[in-house]
């Protein structure tokens, strides 16, 4: 093992308005917070919180929205040296009210996110980390962030630094675009090291209702090792020759919003804890014992409002464990 290694992450940094008219639509809403968003950010700061270090990379626009994120993620200590400003695009925003039936009206105002190119990116500098994590909502939609993000992914693999991949489907998003989300996504899967995905992804991706038969589907499409987090059931892990459910906690759900970028957030700053990540993916055993953690920092977040401001810390997490499970924390 080795102190933290550095994780990367790219993708989407915008900001979210919150209505916070209760049960209206965004027609009638007339109050909004302004809040950071974007997964991958979530990701870098679920990272930090637990002790890890963390780079981000993405575009805003040279606006003050753009300085309120760049600042928003300095405030949680996370790496913006090789963040990016747009001077012709406006930040990214989404628009998000919530009804009483639980459906959310939304709106997205893509931006500076999008218009990421290969030629803007120091890859010297974020080839420095051993682990990268692409896990961007955003980043397949549309060219050119798209073939900069692949392109980046097979750059990366081919210099033998550990890959993580999370489709990160946004119905909202991709509506009457499945097929291009499947496309873009496999191509993504396969050359990761480490892939997370959701039941529904699992579902979408595989085109199989059940989730050890869609695990089987996504292996053959060239996924190593999946992780299919299964909200308060757990999180069912294979690599291919073994596939076990790891249980989660028992909580009382407030909002899970970011619960999932806060799993693979724990997940990769366990994994940064060592020289060689690939090697703990090959210990399924040892593997085990790093997911049974990444749940537990995934339902924390679950019991408070907010993605960032609901990320626990290291000892947060520690608290709800066993003498026996702190024996196996890989931070």
């Amino acid at each position: 093992m080795t102190t933290n290694l550095s994780v990367f992450c790219i993708g989407e940094l915008l900001i979210d308005f919150f209505c916070t008219d209760v049960d209206v639509d965004l027609i009638d809403g007339k109050h909004f917070e302004k809040q950071a968003g974007g997964a991958p950010a979530n990701v870098c700061a679920a990272i930090v919180k637990l002790g890890g270090k963390a780079q981000f990379s993405g575009k805003v626009g040279n606006d003050p929205f753009g300085y309120f994120l760049k600042q928003t993620l300095e405030n949680v200590h996370i790496d913006t040296s090789l963040l990016l400003f747009d001077q012709a695009h406006p930040t990214t925003q989404a628009f998000v009210s919530l009804k009483a039936d639980g459906e959310r009206d939304f709106i997205f105002n893509r931006g500076a996110d999008a218009f990421v190119t290969e030629d803007e990116l120091d890859k010297e500098s974020i080839m420095k980390n051993q682990i990268l994590h692409f896990g961007s909502a955003t980043a397949l939609l549309n060219e050119p962030f798209r073939s900069t993000y692949i392109g980046l992914m097979r750059d990366a693999k081919e210099r033998g630094k550990f890959l993580s991949f999370d489709p990160n489907y946004r119905s909202s998003l991709w509506r009457g675009r499945v097929a291009d989300f499947k496309e873009w996504s496999k191509q993504g899967m396969s050359i990761a090291d480490f892939v997370k995905v959701s039941e529904e992804e699992l579902r979408i991706l595989s085109e199989l209702d059940d989730v050890k038969e869609g695990i089987t589907g996504l292996h053959q499409m060239g996924v190593k090792v999946l992780a299919v987090t299964l909200g308060t059931e757990g999180t069912m892990i294979s690599n291919g020759q073994k596939c076990e459910m790891v249980p989660s906690i028992k909580v009382t759900s407030v909002d899970s919003t970011g619960a999932g970028d806060a799993f693979v957030g724990a997940t990769l700053c366990q994994l940064s804890s060592f020289e060689n990540p690939k090697q703990v993916l090959e210990d399924f055993e040892q593997f085990k014992h790093v997911i049974s953690f990444s749940n537990m920092v995934g339902a924390l977040v679950c019991t408070k409002v907010g993605a960032i401001s609901a990320l626990p810390t290291e000892d947060e997490v520690k608290g709800l464990m066993s003498e026996k499970q702190k024996k196996f924390i890989y931070l």
